[in-house]
């Protein structure tokens, strides 16, 4: 037992709670879904920063398995993904990568955007396991463990990256060369 869980409360048989770890779920997997947007959108346009291509094109890959694993916890309790906010999410991902794109600094913006992303999604997944942990349902934490541990990973290669992002950024604008994205 970790200190996290010593004294907590056992609501494995609170419905109330149950629905509250299922309804983290879907927005989680909506979440996923707003993120793919997001990425899919902003690998589009990016022309001078392979390495930001690159690390997002890899943590797409790693959304797309986050999505399947909450598409198969969500399975275990009869429940499917809330198709509202999938749509709603997705439409929002669309719009907020492209309100960046009028930007004179568009990479810097979308790295700043993604870096903060990806903490609300660790927050999300940190509070997911709680929940598990408290309502009985730990067989599902080693698969919300792995989509943290990959959240946490991707959170710490956009952060490693702002500097060179802003290097090359500040060198090919000083250059008068195409440096927005």
């Amino acid at each position: 037992m970790t200190m996290a869980t010593a004294g907590a409360a056992d609501l494995s048989s609170s419905e109330t709670a149950k629905n509250t770890f299922i309804t983290g779920l879907q927005n989680a997997h909506s979440l996923e879904k707003e993120a793919l947007q997001l990425m899919n959108r902003q690998i589009e346009r990016i022309e001078n920063y392979p390495e930001m291509r690159q690390l997002l094109e890899q943590h797409v890959r790693e959304t797309e398995g986050q999505v399947r694993r909450l598409d198969e916890i969500l399975h275990n309790f009869g429940e499917d993904r809330s198709l509202l906010k999938d749509m709603a999410t997705q439409v929002m991902g669309n719009i907020a990568a492209m309100a960046h794109v009028p930007m004179a600094d568009e990479i810097l913006k979308n790295s700043f955007a993604n870096h903060a992303f990806e903490n609300f999604e660790i927050a999300s997944y940190k509070s997911l396991i709680t929940m598990a942990e408290m309502t009985g349902h730990s067989r599902f934490i080693p698969a919300l463990q792995e989509t943290l541990r990959e959240e946490e990973k991707t959170a710490q290669l956009i952060r490693d990256q702002i500097e060179l992002i802003t290097r090359r950024y500040l060198e090919r604008e000083a250059q008068g060369l195409k440096a927005d994205r």
